[in-house]
């Protein structure tokens, strides 16, 4: 199953298969406790050979990687995706796949920056998100005043700031500090230049969008992240402590997997 393109169109290079991630990172482990036990005076040299040999001898369940695949098809939103999976594979998600709509519903419109239609949209999913997470609120509530500033409506913005953020940032000294960076931006003339023009770039709705939607998962009982990447986050860990002791074939490319021989 090949995956081009996120929920809201973004689209992105494949990542590696589960099976050679489950395997690889088992057999680093299990080679660098090996190496270490024996304790060489220089680099062990592993060929190619030798490396597939012992990769063959490493069993990993069908029904985990499976898991593994449906994790990230449901974490990431892929519904069309952990639909068919399940159909073909037999695994079947840990929630309802309907949601998985709802909550790229709101995620796409706070990426599009209505984040108004996303609030409404996340009560009408789970009221108590939001009532239960403060913080989450409020850089939602900072979301919009940033789109406000963005749209250049400068009388709203000081409004909404002081009704409806100033409140919160008196109880809350880390949200005083983000709402001052926030208004600051109004002091600007040309605000994308200025210090805190950081704040109306797209990648602040992106992180913005992230929270929602990990406090969503979270509401849902579900990883707010997907276990694929930890596994390749654990793979690169893994190959830089065998760096130190061995000389293998090294994968360099995470998005093909490909082995390299050993520089010898």
């Amino acid at each position: 199953m090949e995956i081009g393109e996120d929920p809201c169109g973004h689209r992105h290079l494949p990542s590696p298969k589960p099976t050679a991630l489950f395997v690889l990172v088992f057999h680093f482990h299990r080679t660098i406790d090996e190496i270490s036990c024996a304790a060489p005076m220089s680099k062990k040299v592993i060929t190619r050979e030798e490396w597939e040999r012992k990769l063959k001898d490493v069993k990993i369940r069908k029904e985990d990687m499976n898991k593994l695949v449906m994790n990230f098809l449901v974490t990431e939103g892929y519904v069309e995706a952990a639909e068919k999976f399940r159909v073909e594979s037999g695994t079947e998600p840990d929630i309802d796949l309907a949601t998985i709509t709802d909550r790229m519903a709101v995620k796409k419109a706070l990426q599009s920056g209505n984040v108004e239609d996303a609030i409404e949209k996340v009560n009408d999913l789970n009221p108590t998100i939001l009532d239960t997470n403060p913080q989450l609120y409020f850089h939602l509530q900072q979301q919009r005043l940033i789109e406000l500033i963005r749209s250049g409506k400068i009388e709203e913005a000081l409004e909404f700031a002081q009704e409806e953020l100033a409140p919160r940032g008196e109880e809350n000294q880390s949200f005083l500090e983000e709402l001052e960076r926030t208004v600051a931006l109004l002091a600007f003339e040309d605000v994308k230049n200025c210090p805190y023009g950081e704040l109306l770039d797209v990648s602040q709705r992106l992180k913005t969008a992230s929270e929602l939607n990990a406090a969503i998962l979270t509401s849902q009982s579900h990883e707010k992240d997907p276990k694929l990447p930890s596994l390749l986050k654990m793979l690169i860990w893994a190959q830089n402590q065998l760096d130190e002791k061995a000389a293998y074939p090294r994968i360099n490319n995470l998005t093909t997997a490909a082995l390299e021989d050993p520089a010898v």
